[in-house]
């Protein structure tokens, strides 16, 4: 598939690439002082907070769209919150963030926990509410629609296993090791499928089809909208395609749904309805994973970090090594 060209912001270029590997590397390192500690909420809130800081110092009139949660249940970084120091002045900025993606894995010391970060000009990224969605993700290279959500798991195995010349045995499935996700497991183990479980962090797991050393062809399932969102600004930057449709479990999700000014509650979302035009993704890593090493602390105070950052106008992607050495 012939990647499509993405004009350049001239309102992210006032926005440095940088900037926001800055952002995430301050949640990661305070994320990583908990690691191993068995405190979901504390490891949160510390990468909260950070994070919050560092986006507070920029120069922008930022709006976080995808968040915490509402202002009545996250007192930091709820949707809606204004952040950045350019408030009615600077580039009106719209932020997508998970500051620890991966609580769990975290309070545990697994593997592949992120602070993850994405932002695009005002009204590009799908104010998505905290609910569940279908996902459905395949890397870069294939034809457009080879992927579909409408369709089941088994013809779009075949679909992709056709596309790759392979049989559909050996085609490998990225999916979160859960309970909801039986029936799945069970078709494409019938298939003859690989089955790449996780226990948690799918913003990784759908970046995961976009990098050939995974071995990793789709992933598939149920996770948050928020981390869909996310993980579709990254598949802007890198390629690859996605398919996203939220799934309510009672009225008062889709009521808040049509609160953020969603309609159609049964509507497939490709990629680019859930980040449109240019975006800049970037991640650090929490704990090693597959993607990013974990944050690392070594003698006299220095401490290293592993991050990557993204541009979808540029499809430039770089891997930045970061030492922070504590103020004396």
């Amino acid at each position: 598939m012939t990647k499509t060209a993405t004009p350049a912001s001239k309102v992210l270029d006032r926005v440095l690439v940088l900037e926001m590997v800055r952002v995430t590397e301050a949640a990661a390192i305070a994320a990583s002082t908990l690691i191993g500690r068995g405190d979901e909420k504390a490891a949160d809130a510390a990468a909260v907070e950070a994070m919050r800081e560092a986006l507070n110092k920029l120069p922008m009139d930022g709006t976080v769209v995808i968040g915490e949660g509402e202002r009545d249940e996250a007192p930091m970084l709820y949707i809606g919150e204004k952040v950045g120091s350019a408030q009615g002045q600077g580039p009106r900025i719209d932020i997508a963030l998970d500051p620890l993606e991966g609580t769990t894995i975290t309070a545990k010391a697994g593997p592949n926990a992120l602070a993850v970060l994405a932002v695009a000009e005002e009204g590009n990224l799908l104010n998505a509410p905290d609910v569940y969605m279908d996902k459905l993700a395949v890397g870069p290279g294939y034809p457009e629609g080879i992927i579909d959500l409408a369709k089941s798991p088994t013809e779009n195995v075949q679909a992709v296993a056709a596309a790759k010349g392979v049989q559909p045995n050996e085609i490998i499935v990225c999916v979160l090791d859960r309970p909801r996700h039986a029936e799945l497991i069970a078709e494409l183990r019938s298939l003859g499928c690989g089955i790449a479980l996780i226990p948690d962090g799918d913003v990784a797991g759908v970046i995961a089809v976009t990098n050939e050393e995974t071995n990793i062809d789709l992933y598939m399932g149920q996770g948050g909208a928020p981390e869909g969102v996310l993980a579709a600004a990254a598949l802007r930057c890198v390629g690859g395609q996605f398919n996203g449709r939220l799934v309510f479990r009672n009225e008062d999700e889709r009521s808040r749904a049509r609160k953020w000014g969603i309609e159609d509650l049964n509507k497939i979302y490709t990629r680019d309805e859930l980040a449109k035009g240019d975006c800049i993704f970037a991640a650090t890593g929490v704990t090693d994973g597959s993607m990013l090493k974990g944050v690392k602390r070594h003698k006299n105070g220095v401490m290293t970090t592993d991050s990557v950052v993204m541009r979808a106008s540029s499809g430039t992607v770089r891997w930045v090594r970061g030492e922070h050495r504590s103020k004396r």
